[in-house]
């Protein structure tokens, strides 16, 4: 069977929440989310949620858990939280969550990120993973990193992963 095929049956529109980690910018200064959000409507997809939460574990965790109890997300995307600092704690918050871990995500972002960043892609820990039959995606929060990350990895395969995971 061929990808063409193998995509067959994908939805054409997936209910999307974008998260932004972030202890400094209000939701008006999140260029990222908003980028994020502006793209998924161009894909067609259905934003059911946008915001921003403080680096908090509790807070991301209640921002993950209503994006898919109360907003019925296929998909969450979360921006922010993803360095080498102290206060990057998305990571640490959302990977022990994963039924199923996307493995692949980090290393062909992380190779992606070389191509455009240098050794600075050193100090990304995208990642992305399943829980609750909702496909979830940690990237960096630079806009340049979210642009990355959505045009090569995430939009286009994002029906294919929700068809999965929602069998």
């Amino acid at each position: 069977m061929g990808t063409r095929e193998h995509k067959q049956g994908a939805p054409l529109r997936v209910k999307l929440a974008v998260i932004s980690v972030s202890s400094t910018r209000t939701l008006a200064e999140d260029k990222s989310g908003h980028w994020i959000v502006k793209r998924g409507k161009k894909e067609k997809h259905e934003v059911v949620d946008h915001r921003v939460v403080p680096d908090e574990p509790e807070a991301i965790l209640t921002a993950v858990h209503e994006g898919i109890t109360e907003h019925g997300a296929q998909a969450i995307l979360l921006t922010g939280g993803t360095g080498i600092a102290e206060k990057d704690i998305t990571i640490e918050t959302l990977r022990p969550l994963f039924d199923k871990e996307l493995m692949a995500f980090s290393a062909l972002f992380a190779q992606l990120s070389f191509e455009e960043i240098d050794s600075a892609a050193l100090l990304s820990r995208a990642c992305a993973g399943v829980y609750q039959k909702t496909v979830i995606f940690c990237m960096p929060g630079s806009l340049n990193a979210c642009r990355l990350a959505c045009k090569a990895l995430i939009f286009p395969e994002l029906p294919h992963l929700v068809k999965h995971v929602q069998e």
